[in-house]
């Protein structure tokens, strides 16, 4: 295990005088790990397309929906360069991206990646991902995330309620919400150069790079974590069967909890608290629940003529 990190470091670091060049045009690709996302994928890749991301990799873990063919469709226009398809169980992330994020980099020559979740809007205030880019010199961008609340009844790209995470826990108690609910404080992600890379963090909240020049972004990250109660169910209860074979019981903790709670027959039960649905009047008085309309207008300006 140590001499190959040792040897990627030794490998780094003759790229070192490149580390903190600026890029005037940078490509950028963004790396996806899916699974069983035909409610949101198409629309994840219209949005990020427009908002500048020039291609995508895609690792697909045995979707078993239409997940598939919207790849094809979108590999046919020459949006999607490659698509994995990892046939493993025990949800591997860390080890899924980091291949990803290599071939965005020896094969397709990328500059910058972002590696993300079918679910997550990568927005900038912009409307250019790449307007930071192109001027940083940082290697490392962190992005905020806001959780967005669902909205029975109207297509995800139309909610326009975002959560304001509550700092002090016990509160929790009073709006009787979830140990893992929306509602608590959100780590956000990073994107990245490929230049003096080394190694992603599980979940793409950190990364590793050598040397490294880390700077906040004004990039936001809005998160459709729960759309619905079937598909949130039914991901929490996959999830949480591939993550028992991962050995390293740190990760997923959220998704093992649930999966605890879904072998006791409490997952549904738990939904409502998770969303905070019962306390819902009181937590929107207490401006834990904001209006925010970024994500429809975007649709609108961009999707809707």
């Amino acid at each position: 295990m140590l001499m190959p990190l040792l040897n990627k470091i030794a490998h780094v670091l003759k790229e070192a005088p490149q580390a903190f060049k600026r890029t005037p045009n940078p490509t950028l690709i963004m790396t996806l790990l899916v699974k069983n996302e035909e409610d949101i994928l198409e629309k994840s890749l219209r949005f990020h397309k427009a908002m500048g991301v020039d291609s995508f990799l895609i690792t697909d873990n045995n979707s078993t929906d239409g997940t598939i063919e919207i790849i094809q469709k979108y590999q046919k226009k020459g949006w999607i360069k490659e698509v994995i398809f990892e046939k493993a169980t025990n949800y591997n992330q860390k080890v899924w991206v980091d291949r990803m994020i290599k071939l965005a980099k020896k094969k397709y020559h990328a500059d910058w990646v972002i590696n993300a979740d079918a679910d997550e809007l990568w927005y900038s205030p912009t409307g250019d991902l790449k307007t930071e880019l192109r001027t940083t010199k940082a290697n490392v961008l962190k992005c905020s995330m806001k959780c967005i609340y669902p909205e029975a009844g109207k297509p995800f790209w139309e909610w326009n309620q975002t959560i304001r995470p509550i700092i002090n826990p016990l509160k929790y108690k009073a709006y009787n919400l979830s140990r893992y609910s929306l509602y608590l404080p959100q780590r956000g992600k990073v994107l990245h150069r490929t230049t003096s890379y080394i190694q992603i963090s599980t979940g793409n909240h950190k990364v590793l790079m050598l040397p490294q020049n880390e700077k906040k972004s004004d990039i936001c990250i809005y998160h459709f974590s729960v759309r619905d109660k079937e598909r949130f169910l039914e991901k929490m209860i996959n999830g949480g069967k591939q993550l028992e074979q991962n050995p390293h019981k740190h990760i997923g903790m959220h998704w093992r909890h649930f999966y605890e709670l879904y072998k006791k027959g409490e997952l549904e039960m738990e939904y409502d608290r998770i969303i905070g649905a019962n306390s819902y009047e009181q937590l929107k008085r207490d401006g834990l629940i904001q209006t925010d309309n970024t994500i429809p207008n975007f649709f609108k300006l961009h999707f809707n003529k």
